[in-house]
Formats: C-alpha cells, sequence, structure tokens
C-alpha cells in the first residue's frame, strides 16, 4: 500500500470542515451523537452503537468486512469513518437504512471491488489509497451520483478504471497517482470536474500532465512535480492559455531550479490564472534568469516553505524579482528571506505578506513606491524597534492593516513615532512592549491588538486614541480593569489571563460605552472592591464574554473556585458611609429605647440609690466602722401616720423591761450625717425592718428610699428581714410605677394587717413581737465591741 494521505487527525479535520460546508450535516450533529471507536477495535463494526449516532469513527483498527447488518440501527448516522482498515470489498447496500449519509472515507484500505446502486445522499466519498480497486459502478441504472468530492488511486491506468468517472458529478476530484506503474496514453477522460487535485507519479517519464484535458475545470493543484515533469507543467499551461478556464493553480512539492521558476512564472503571467499558489519548493540550483514583467490578469501569488539546495544564490536578482511583479496581492511565508527589495517605481500592490520569515527592521525603510498598499504582514521575523517599523510605515499612504505580531519589539519612549495617517487596525501581539508602547500608536487606530506583552497597566499619560473601538489586552501583567479615558469610542475590550485583582473606579467611571467584556480567566479578589464587576455581569448592561464559566475567585483562600456569579457580598457591608449611618441610627434607637425603658421603670432612680449605697458602704469600708445589731426592728412610716406609730406601735413594742428595742428616725438619726447614711446604718444596725403601709406611705420618697434599701439587704444578707404592717387598704392604681417592688413584697410576702377590732390587737401584737424576737448584746458588750 501506497505511504498513507492522511493520519487520523487530519482525516478527522476533513469531516469537520465539509460538516461546516453541509448546514444540514452541522445542524443534526449538535442534536447528534459523535462515536469515535478509533484504535480500540479490532476486527468488526462493533454491535452497541448508539443509535442517535451521527458521527461514526472506526479508523485505525483491522475491519476486514462491511455487513449488511453492521449499520442498519444507525438511521441518523451522517458521517462515517473508515480509514486505515483492511477492508476488500464493498456493497453499498449495506448503506440501505442509512439515507442521510454524506460522508464516508474509506481510504487506505485493501478495497478490490466496489459495486452496487450508488447512494444518492453522499456528498464525500473517499476510496483513495487501495489495491487496484475495480468500481463497477458503470450500470445500465442511468443514476448519476452528484459528490462534492470524490478520491481515487490506482496504481495501473486503464481505460475500464474511469468508467464509474462518467457516471459521477463530482465538485472536487483527487487522483492519487503516486505508484502509478502502468500507463498508456490517452485513458485520461476529458474532466468536468471544477476542482481537480492530482498526485504525479513517482516514475517521471509518465506525462500525465500533458494529457489532462480540463474543460471546466476552474481549480487546479498539482504535487510531486520532479525534473521532466516541469517541462511538460509549462506545455499543460502553455496549451491551457487561450482556451481554459483555469482560474486557481497550486503546485505543492516540487523540486525546480531558478531558471524553471522563471519560466513557469512567465507563462502563468501570460495564462487566464487569477491565482497561484506554490507549497512545499525546493530549489536545486540558480543561474541569472531574470523575470521580465508583462500584464496579466494574475491577481495573488502565493510562496511558502521554500528551500534551497544550493548556495549559489543572487539575492538581489531574487528579491528585485519579486519586489517588482505588478500584481496587488503577494505571499512569500516561511522562506527565510533576509530583507525585500523597495519597488523601483509605484507598485501595484495592494497586499504583502512575508510571515514567518528573518525580515529585520531595515525592510521598506524610506520606500515611497507603495503607494496603494492596504494590507502588509510581517508577523514572526525579527523586527526589534517599534520606531523604525512605525517610521517605514508613514509614506504607505493607504495602508490600513499591519501585523508585527510575534516579533521582538520594544519601545522604550525616547524617539517619536510616524505611523501611516490611515491606519484603522494595528497587531503588536506577542513581542516585549510594556505600557510605554501607548505613547507610540497610530492615531486614528480602530482596532488595536496588544495581547501577550508585558504590559501592567494602561497610562494616563498617552495619546488620545478617539477612534479606537477594539483594544486587545489579554495575556498581559494588568493587575486592575484600565481607564477608557484616552479611548472614549471602545466598544471591545479584552483583557483575559491578566493578574486582574479588582476592579477600578475609573473603569467604570470612563468606560460607559463598552459594549463587550472578555475578561475572564483572571485571578479575582473576591471582596467589595469587586461588587461592581459583579453586578455588571448580573445585569447584563455588558456583555461579559465567558460568564459566569471564566470568572472565579481566586482570593480569598475560602472562596477559591467560587464563581463571581454565585459570590454574594451585601452593599452595606462594602459602602462605609452607609454603614456609619446604619450603625448611628441604630445607636440613636437603642438609646431612645434605653431612655425609654430607664423612664418606664425609673432605672434612674434606682442607679442613683445604688450609687449612694455603694458610697455609704465604701465609707464604712474605709472607716472600719462596724455595724452590729442594735435594735430589734427599724421603722420605716409615712409622717402622717407618725401618731399612730408613736402612739401605738413603739409602746406596745417597747415595754418597761427594755427586752425590744425599735429604732426610730427622729430619736436614733445621728447629726451631721446625711439622711441617707443615717437611713442605712439604721437598717445595718437593726434586726428587722418594720414598714407601716397606708396610701401616705406610697407618696413618700423617704419611705421609698427605705424600703430599697432594706429590700437590697435583704438580698445581700439571704434573710427574712422584712416586716409589712398594712395600716390602711392601698388601691393598687394608686401605687407609683417605681414601687413595683413593694407591689411585688405585697403579692408574695404575707404582711400583718392592722386589726380594727380591739379584740384581735393582742394577736396582731404578738405575732409582731415574735417576728422580731431576738437576743441583742447588752450595753457592757455593746461598748466593748464599739472599743
Amino acid at each position: 500500500m501506497a505511504e498513507r494521505k492522511y493520519s487520523n487527525t487530519s482525516s478527522f479535520f476533513s469531516i469537520c470542515i465539509f460538516i461546516v460546508s453541509c448546514n444540514v450535516i452541522s445542524a443534526s450533529v449538535e442534536d447528534g451523537l459523535i462515536a469515535n471507536y478509533s484504535r480500540t477495535i479490532r476486527y468488526t463494526v462493533p454491535k452497541n452503537i448508539p443509535s442517535k449516532t451521527t458521527v461514526l469513527d472506526l479508523s485505525h483498527n483491522q475491519i476486514q468486512e462491511i455487513r449488511s447488518f453492521d449499520f442498519h440501527s444507525l438511521p441518523k448516522l451522517q458521517a462515517l469513518i473508515l480509514f486505515d482498515n483492511q477492508i476488500k470489498v464493498l456493497n453499498f447496500s449495506v448503506f440501505q437504512y442509512n439515507k442521510d449519509l454524506q460522508y464516508l472515507d474509506l481510504s487506505h484500505n485493501n478495497l478490490q471491488a466496489l459495486f452496487g446502486l450508488p447512494i444518492p445522499s453522499i456528498r464525500h466519498l473517499d476510496v483513495s489509497y487501495n489495491d487496484d480497486i475495480k468500481m463497477t459502478l458503470c450500470s445500465d441504472s442511468g443514476t448519476t451520483w452528484k459528490l462534492e468530492y470524490f478520491g481515487l488511486s490506482t496504481k495501473r491506468m486503464q481505460k475500464s478504471d474511469f468508467c464509474a468517472l462518467a457516471h459521477l458529478q463530482v465538485e472536487t476530484l483527487f487522483l492519487g497517482l503516486e505508484d502509478l506503474s502502468e500507463y498508456h496514453p490517452a485513458f485520461l477522460p476529458a474532466f468536468n470536474m471544477k476542482n481537480l487535485r492530482i498526485v504525479l507519479p513517482n516514475i517521471r517519464r509518465f506525462p500525465i500532465i500533458l494529457d489532462l484535458d480540463l474543460n471546466v475545470t476552474e481549480s487546479l493543484e498539482v504535487s510531486n512535480i520532479q525534473d521532466d515533469q516541469i517541462k511538460h507543467s509549462i506545455t499543460f499551461l502553455l496549451k491551457h492559455n487561450k482556451n481554459g478556464r483555469l482560474l486557481n493553480l497550486t503546485v505543492t512539492s516540487i523540486k525546480i531550479s531558478w531558471r524553471d521558476i522563471v519560466n513557469v512564472l512567465t507563462v502563468v503571467w501570460k495564462s487566464t490564472i487569477r491565482y497561484f499558489h506554490i507549497y512545499d519548493v525546493t530549489v536545486l540550483e540558480f543561474d541569472y534568469s531574470v523575470f521580465s514583467n508583462i500584464d496579466t490578469s494574475l491577481q495573488a501569488l502565493s510562496i511558502k516553505q521554500t528551500r534551497l539546495a544550493t548556495v549559489n544564490v543572487n539575492q538581489t536578482i531574487v528579491y528585485r524579482t519579486f519586489s517588482e511583479m505588478n500584481i496587488p496581492t503577494l505571499t512569500i511565508s516561511d522562506s527565510g528571506i533576509l530583507f525585500m527589495h523597495c519597488p523601483s517605481k509605484p507598485s501595484r500592490f495592494t497586499y504583502l505578506s512575508f510571515s514567518n520569515n528573518t525580515l529585520t527592521d531595515t525592510i521598506f525603510q524610506n520606500c515611497n513606491n507603495l503607494p496603494l498598499l492596504e494590507t502588509l504582514i510581517l508577523q514572526r521575523n525579527y523586527l526589534k524597534d517599534l520606531t523604525k517599523v512605525s517610521l517605514m510605515t508613514n509614506p504607505m499612504k493607504s495602508l490600513k492593516y499591519l501585523d508585527a505580531s510575534h516579533n521582538f519589539l520594544q519601545y522604550e519612549g525616547e524617539n517619536k513615532c510616524h505611523w501611516a495617517e490611515n491606519m484603522v487596525e494595528l497587531n503588536l501581539s506577542s513581542n516585549m512592549l510594556s505600557e510605554l508602547v501607548f505613547r507610540c500608536l497610530p492615531i486614528n487606530v480602530k482596532i488595536l491588538d496588544l495581547h501577550e506583552n508585558h504590559i501592567s497597566r494602561v497610562p494616563k499619560e498617552m495619546l488620545k486614541l478617539n477612534n479606537l473601538e477594539e483594544l486587545n489586552l489579554a495575556f498581559n501583567k494588568l493587575t486592575a480593569l484600565p481607564g477608557c479615558d484616552s479611548f472614549r469610542s471602545l466598544r471591545l475590550l479584552n483583557i483575559e489571563n491578566n493578574s486582574v485583582l479588582s476592579q477600578s473606579s475609573e473603569f467604570f467611571e470612563s468606560c460607559q460605552y463598552i459594549q463587550r467584556l472578555k475578561g475572564g480567566n483572571n485571578p479575582f479578589k473576591c471582596s467589595c472592591e469587586l461588587r461592581e464587576f459583579i453586578n455588571l455581569g448580573k445585569q447584563g448592561s455588558v456583555e461579559l464574554v465567558g460568564w459566569p464559566d471564566s470568572y472565579m475567585c481566586e482570593k480569598p483562600e475560602y472562596v477559591r473556585g467560587t464563581l463571581l456569579a454565585n459570590f454574594h457580598i451585601s452593599k452595606l457591608a462594602c459602602n462605609v458611609t452607609l454603614l456609619v449611618a446604619v450603625i448611628l441610627i441604630i445607636t440613636v434607637v437603642f438609646g431612645v429605647v434605653v431612655c425609654i425603658i430607664c423612664l418606664r421603670f425609673d432605672i434612674p432612680w434606682y442607679l442613683k440609690m445604688i450609687w449612694q449605697w455603694t458610697q455609704v458602704k465604701r465609707r464604712n469600708w474605709k472607716s472600719q466602722q462596724l455595724n452590729t445589731i442594735q435594735f430589734h426592728a427599724f421603722v420605716s412610716y409615712s409622717e402622717h401616720d407618725s401618731d399612730w406609730v408613736k402612739t401605738v406601735l413603739i409602746p406596745n413594742l417597747e415595754k418597761e423591761d427594755g427586752s425590744i428595742r425599735i429604732c426610730q428616725h427622729e430619736r436614733n438619726f445621728v447629726a451631721g450625717k446625711s439622711i441617707v447614711e443615717n437611713i442605712i446604718d439604721c437598717i445595718e444596725k437593726s434586726y428587722k425592718s418594720i414598714f407601716v403601709l397606708s396610701p401616705n406611705f406610697v407618696q413618700s420618697e423617704w419611705c421609698h428610699y427605705e424600703l430599697y434599701f432594706a429590700h437590697h439587704k435583704l438580698f445581700s444578707e439571704d434573710v427574712y428581714g422584712l416586716i409589712l404592717v398594712l395600716l390602711e387598704p392601698i388601691p393598687t392604681y394608686i401605687i407609683p410605677a417605681r414601687y413595683h417592688k413593694l407591689k411585688a413584697l405585697m403579692a408574695k410576702r404575707t404582711y400583718l394587717e392592722w386589726p380594727k377590732e380591739k379584740s384581735k390587737h393582742g394577736l396582731f401584737w404578738a405575732n409582731l413581737r415574735a417576728a422580731i424576737q431576738t437576743v441583742l448584746p447588752n450595753n457592757e458588750e455593746m461598748e466593748e465591741l464599739q472599743g
């Protein structure tokens, strides 16, 4: 078998091109499945292929036979790749259930026979690089097969081999004849294909190309041209100069001398060819043949991948030949050219491409003879000085597009740049430029590509690019979203794959007219600074390309990997002014509530009492005053009830024997002390506190003080030291709100009620005496304790 024309990758790539070109298949593939069994099976087609499969890849296996039931369960099958197997015979009837099959690749098998009725749906059929295949499709059925692509190879050229071609209507025909070993002239039919691709035989004596009869062919690709075949090619071109319709000629894998190159160019210049492409050229020897320009219909010449097999080359002749060509479009790439001459007179060039060579900054310096040039491509060369590149373009009055990407360009900001005035698109990607480049740009540029450089920011001190609509800053070193003060017409901004952590206020203030923003794959710091940017993506006012999958949090650590769309932070947490205002409002409201509660429950009064109690306790502690129990009871009462206390209560409790001592403020308060101190001292020195309750009591401020301090002592000493004597009934509604302790005491504690009947007075006094009865120290003991 001949050397394989395709690899598995290129075969799959070819099907992708075909699918894109066919809208029906393209839509169906989106709804169906792509099943890839390449290099995974051995001898037979698998049985478990999903029924919804639209593209089936069975390449690089050892399948020997296609059976009638192999594909009957795949009604949606549209593309079948059987590249590189061992199939020997194929009957097209095996595809009778595959009504939508359009792409079939059977190349690089062992096919010897191909028969059966044509498949009406097939558009792409490749049976190239098989054995001596016999196509028995020349039936009397009258069926015409309409194909967009047909690939065929053969080792022996016989008339019967091309019988099938008479029944084909093919857009593109491929003939692989490298291994041709037997050929009889005039066996080639008159091809009616619009596009013909032919690989010439390795045996040089077969004049295949001379026998080609191209009546309607518009595009011809010939490869593997060697020695005498070059002369045949020139003869072929001369034959088709006047009557042919050939517009597009491509020559690949050719070994040729400089003299033959000049001869071929001369013939092409005189032909009807519009587009001439030469790929993979080896120049064997060089002489001083000179190409003479004449009027031509040629529009474009493309030369790619040139190698020199000789060192004796006059570069001046070569470069002068190409620079003086009177055609609109010239491409010389992957050829290692060192420089290019400026045309000696105004040139017709509108498009020049010298990509992937070794050109330096000296190209076209001070060249005034390219007035019509609109597009100049200098990518992948050795350009270093951006200032010199700008000066090169300055005389090119029509230049609109320059591609100087993938070079070594730098700009230090020392020299002024002078660009072509009409340049609207500039590609400076993949260079070594810093942010200083923004001082050296064409003033009218609309599309600017600066991706993959060393730009860390967009400086404010830069040229005003008022016409700039698209700016690509991907793969740089930006740490924040740039502002747009210097390019107010910007519609598309690309900052993907930078080091952007947060937004800048300048971006939202100045970039109001941006319609599309590519900002994915940055290490975003998810914090308050990024909140507006996140809202930008959620609201959709600006189209964030790749949102939300390409926008993730990188910092802080606890949210790493979180989509920005899923990151939430409140406006309150991010607005310091608002946060302070809310805190102040909450503080004021809280203060008002506290004040209301304090007033409602008389808390200031209680705080005042606590303070006074603390102060008295502190003074007593400093003076080391010892408070011992001196009285059985301290009596608290209202002045309005003093007659009853003095004439009834005290006389009945204090007997002449002195067994009970009562503390009364009128006789026991110490002169010089404050009333509060006296009250506290009396309560401290009394075993119990008797409160004479009446409507008058609850109206007395001092009675409330005494009740509070007595209650405080009760809790501090954990004893039952309060005795409530209800002299008169007290309606609940007349008790002030701050007397809640009195209400609580009356509700929870048992109190003694002064009876109106005299017969019950004896029991009352007995109960009261029993409540206050305790053993007090005598006078001598008191003096010892106080001493």
